[in-house]
């Protein structure tokens, strides 16, 4: 018998479990073999147990899907040897099933322990101080090192003959975006995901963080056209929302139409917003044809861009050159490193938020980030 989730979760290790019982009183040697979904590409799958007579035992398995959709379960077939050999049998267990991989639901849940598990000053996965005014009056507590001094109630203080201060509570209900790029740009592969579905993972783990917060989320996807859009709002049920959304987004063979893009965030998103685009810029020519629109953006919202470092490029740029061949591709591996760093500079001059992450960093940095705009009171 086989017990699966009920979806699974897109670049995560999904645990799959067996269930068998030997009825007899015989020893059985038994060699396990789950048919597992085309998507794996896995044709040798095999378990080999020894069951005791009247033994149950649960066997457990993980899988690790890379792409998004369905999956088929074949049945579960069993072939039984007795000890000495003598018994040879083959069983077939009906055991087909469908279950759908969506993005990482688990990558999000281990997230989300992390961001909300509060220890003394810390809030989120990394210490942050609040700063500014932009929230709404909580309490007066003791003050203690690292608070505002601006904070300060002097009324209180002299009442106590002691340092008093003004606690605030942030905002609520604030309007967050995640903006998917979806063009060819976004189809490279690293970790076996693409840079998409690692924006997708990610855009459901900021998603789930911003309403657990309790703002108003929203999501928008764009190729050379706009292709859909998730009106902001909050609750449970806007997750499963995004979390639909997410699961049906495919690659696009086209450039990215940012005139589009500022046109539908003009239109569609009303009050100023927290923008996280997620897109990829492999050199400075391709950030400079799209950087008026993200300046015309950033004018009416809080845009930050996200973008990624090229993992292989940076490795293969710390390797020792054995010839003029390597010598030459170190030196545009790193090139483009530096502009790499030169998008951000100029991204930066221009007073937008940015966010040059390693993919497999993207979740945290991503959240690290919304986390520290809010204690800013910059949204």
């Amino acid at each position: 018998m086989r017990k699966a989730p009920s979806v699974l979760s897109m670049g995560s290790d999904n645990s799959i479990k067996l269930s068998i019982r030997n009825m007899s009183v015989i020893t059985f040697e038994i060699e396990i073999q789950d048919e597992l979904p085309v998507q794996f590409q896995e044709r040798s799958f095999q378990i080999k147990t020894v069951l005791q007579g009247n033994e149950k035992q649960n066997i457990q398995y993980t899988v690790k899907p890379l792409t998004r959709g369905e999956y088929e379960f074949g049945n579960i077939l069993l072939f039984i040897k007795s000890k000495l050999g003598l018994v040879n049998r083959r069983i077939e267990i009906s055991s087909a099933q469908t279950i759908a991989v969506y993005p990482s639901i688990l990558l999000m849940k281990q997230l989300e322990l992390k961001t909300f598990t509060r220890i003394s000053h810390y809030y989120g996965i990394k210490k942050l101080r609040r700063i500014g005014h932009s929230y709404e009056f909580e309490q007066i507590k003791n003050y203690v090192r690292g608070d505002d001094y601006r904070s300060i109630n002097w009324k209180a203080t002299s009442r106590r003959s002691e340092l008093m201060v003004n606690q605030y509570e942030e905002e609520k209900s604030q309007q967050i975006f995640c903006i998917i790029d979806k063009s060819r740009s976004m189809r490279m592969p690293f970790d076996g995901l693409t840079l998409l579905d690692h924006s997708i993972n990610t855009a459901l783990v900021l998603s789930n963080t911003a309403l657990k917060k309790d703002d108003k989320v929203g999501l928008l996807t764009f190729s050379n056209t706009i292709n859909r859009f998730v009106k902001s709002d909050k609750g449970s049920r806007q997750l499963k929302n995004i979390l639909e959304a997410l699961y049906k987004e495919k690659e696009h063979i086209l450039e990215s139409n940012y005139e589009h893009l500022y046109q539908a965030i003009r239109t569609s998103v009303k009050g100023r917003s927290l923008l996280f685009l997620f897109t990829n810029f492999e050199s400075y020519q391709a950030l400079e044809r799209v950087l008026p629109y993200l300046r015309r953006i950033n004018t009416s919202h809080l845009l930050v861009v996200i973008f990624f470092e090229n993992t292989e490029l940076s490795n293969f740029a710390l390797t020792d050159a054995k010839d003029t061949e390597e010598i030459y591709q170190q030196t545009m591996a790193k090139k483009n490193m530096q502009e790499k760093v030169l998008i951000v500079n100029e991204l930066k001059k221009y007073g937008i938020q940015s966010i040059l992450s390693k993919p497999e960093a993207l979740p945290l940095n991503s959240i690290n980030k919304y986390l520290e705009l809010k204690a800013r009171g910059l949204i």
